[in-house]
């Protein structure tokens, strides 16, 4: 419990700007040109230039509640702010006034509608919300939008809030600065936190989720949205609090904890982010001031019918700034390693699930949602300005050109983008009975014709085990060993292909059922062989993938990637070589058919001795035991290539070879 006692440790005090503040409620109010100022407050004239500007990157500083402190660390009290420009008044309430609307009301702070007051006394732990009074009269108690802790759900009040965590991950931030992920090993394990193991906090997750990403060789993990949300069916994905992590496994401190521990493990740890939308819960952003303030009061551009939830205003200033600022907190103070945003299909068109009628043209008639545009470079830029190495990642389902393009050439900026038409196109061929897959030879195949106009992510997400859609395993034809031996034949080639790689919890065992938040993962599966099997095959890929320079170096670009064998079809079979940037190659061959070829020939890049590295049908791995070992390449030539080499291949099986 060493490294645990450091979440309780003293870091660095805050500066008190005003030494002789007096511990009171009553404190003067100083003159200036933007109105009158508390000498306790959290904000100079600067900052509400810069809010008001949409430019405040460190908004979570001054906005929210700040405790304040003496220069011997005795707690003097909390500066409380919101943003709240049409409200006609905004009081504090909490459990230091016993929620009482009259006590503490708030003072208007110049022109941009920011109201503050700071009260004595009160430091971290205390609840509280801002009571906000439209011009229509009606009261609503709303959460702080800038909130760095919640109660725990269903409750919802907001929770003042001061770390003292005593980061122990230097070298790792240190080496992030220049760290290039286009070029280096990236895998990834997707985590839904509640349903991983059940009943588990933060601090006991970062002794088992740590042990266990790293036993598997991932060199990541990323987390469904752990930003506080009230409805847990939701997946995290209808977020309240774009500042606070979820109060269900813990406080921030602990979930720093959690970061720390797998940074310290050598794993990077990824976010969904969701600045696409947010719920209509009247006590948290929505009409948050009686007015559509973060959203568009036109429900053509301010509410998603997909979902029922709002749209953000992306052409506000401080809506804009908001965002762009919690993307900031994510990185620079949670050190998260990248944040992968989601559905940004549905930011990027105003017709998005909408029919004729229902969306408002952009000024130029198009629809291309030009705000979203405009932000999306915004959030992208700064974040990779503001914390080098990091990965901005993109959820685009659409054939938009340029996701991954610098913003500077007119680009969205995002590092890479999931890859959804190869996960598509791949996930219908293998539902394909084998005898029928020499008629879908080209879904297998297809996305090499756009794999370098993109940096891609290779992804089997949670999206593809739920409703319905069944498991990895249970998606797949045949009898019970057809159906693992696919699945591991389809790993070994995903994990071969072009493009970084990300699988969904569960799956790297070949969980059986659907997958569902309710519950956890079937971990007692992993104890029978078939499963096992599964688990260590792609704990063996891991280790392989990461050891090989050829199978990620040069994945956005052709020279990495060459066909050996792209058209037999009737053997559902394919083969190809990765190279690295000294040309050392990697060859892949899959075979997608049930039927052993005992005598199959291809061409190799070279003439020598090859090494098989990988087998999925090692006996370790419940295959039927059909392995090379090492194949010769000779010098005759075929299909352009002056080598060739015969190997016996295994059926529904992926092999990988490399030469001595």
């Amino acid at each position: 419990m060493g490294r645990l006692s450091k979440i309780f440790g003293k870091d660095s005090e805050p500066e008190i700007s005003h030494e002789s503040a007096a511990l009171t409620e009553e404190v003067p109010l100083v003159h200036s040109p933007v109105g009158y100022l508390n000498p306790n407050s959290s904000l100079g004239e600067m900052d509400l230039y810069l809010i008001g500007e949409g430019r405040h990157e460190r908004l979570w500083q001054v906005l929210g509640a700040q405790v304040k402190r003496t220069p011997d660390g005795q707690l003097i009290g909390t500066a409380f702010s919101v943003w709240a420009p049409n409200a006609r008044s905004v009081s504090l309430v909490g459990d230091h006034n016993y929620w009482d609307r009259n006590t503490h009301p708030m003072v208007p702070l110049g022109g941009n509608g920011i109201w503050e007051i700071f009260i004595a006394g009160v430091g971290p732990g205390s609840k509280y919300k801002f009571a906000i009074q439209a011009n229509d009269g009606s009261w609503i108690d709303h959460a702080d939008p800038l909130a760095r802790q919640t109660e725990i759900p269903p409750l919802t009040a907001s929770v003042v809030n001061e770390s003292t965590y005593a980061w122990g991950d230097g070298e790792w931030i240190q080496a992030r600065e220049t760290f290039q992920p286009w070029r280096s090993p990236i895998s990834v394990y997707e985590v839904h936190l509640g349903s991983w193991r059940p009943g588990l906090t933060y601090v006991q997750l970062a002794t088992e989720l740590t042990a266990y990403a790293r036993e598997e060789g991932f060199t990541h993990i990323e987390f469904l949205p752990l930003m506080e949300h009230p409805f847990g069916g939701s997946w995290g994905y209808q977020v309240t609090s774009f500042f606070a992590p979820t109060s269900r496994f813990g406080s921030p401190d602990e979930f720093r904890f959690l970061v720390d521990t797998l940074h310290q493990a050598g794993i990077g740890v990824i976010m969904d982010w969701v600045p696409a939308h947010f719920p209509k819960d009247e006590w948290a952003l929505a009409k948050f001031d009686g007015t559509a303030l973060y959203e568009h009061e036109d429900p053509r551009l301010g509410y998603h019918p997909d979902w029922g939830t709002l749209i953000f205003n992306y052409g506000r200033n401080e809506v804009r700034n908001f965002l762009v600022a919690s993307a900031l907190y994510w990185l620079l103070e949670l050190h998260i390693d990248g944040i992968r945003v989601d559905a940004v299909a549905s930011m990027l068109y105003l017709d998005y699930s909408r029919k004729a009628g229902e969306w408002v043209p952009n000024k130029f008639g198009g629809r291309e949602n030009l705000e979203a545009v405009s932000f999306l470079q915004e959030v992208t830029a700064t974040a990779y300005r503001e914390a080098p190495g990091i990965m901005m990642i993109a959820e685009e389902s659409t054939a938009w050109g340029g996701v991954t393009k610098p913003t500077a050439d007119n680009g969205l900026g995002f590092g890479f983008k999931w890859n959804m038409g190869w996960m598509h196109d791949t996930l219908e061929y293998i539902q394909h009975d084998p005898i029928h897959r020499k008629f879908h030879h080209n879904e297998i195949t297809f996305a090499i014709l756009y794999a370098w106009s993109e940096n891609f992510m290779l992804p089997f997400s949670h999206d593809e085990v739920v409703h319905g859609k069944g498991s990895m395993v249970n998606k797949i034809p045949g009898d019970r060993w057809q159906k693992l031996a696919t699945l591991r034949a389809l790993y070994g080639f995903m994990w071969a292909h072009p493009g970084k790689k990300l699988l969904f919890m569960g799956c790297e065992f070949a969980q059986n059922d659907e997958w569902s938040e309710s519950k956890s993962l079937d971990w007692h599966l992993a104890e029978y062989d078939e499963h096992r099997g599964v688990q260590t095959a792609i704990k063996d890929m891991n280790v392989q993938y990461k050891a090989t320079a050829s199978l990620w170096q040069r994945d956005t670009s052709s020279e990495g990637f060459a066909w050996l064998v792209g058209d037999d079809a009737a053997g559902n079979t394919l083969a190809f070589a990765r190279f690295d940037e000294n040309k050392n190659a990697t060859v892949a061959i899959t075979n997608f058919s049930p039927v052993p070829q005992d005598r199959y020939t291809l061409p190799m890049p070279s003439a020598g001795l090859w090494k098989e590295v990988l087998n999925t049908d090692d006996l370790k791995y419940g295959g039927s035991g059909i392995v090379n070992r090492e194949v010769v390449a000779d010098g005759a030539a075929l299909h352009g290539y002056a080598a060739s080499a015969t190997l016996r291949l295994p059926p529904l099986a992926t092999v990988w070879l490399v030469q001595e």
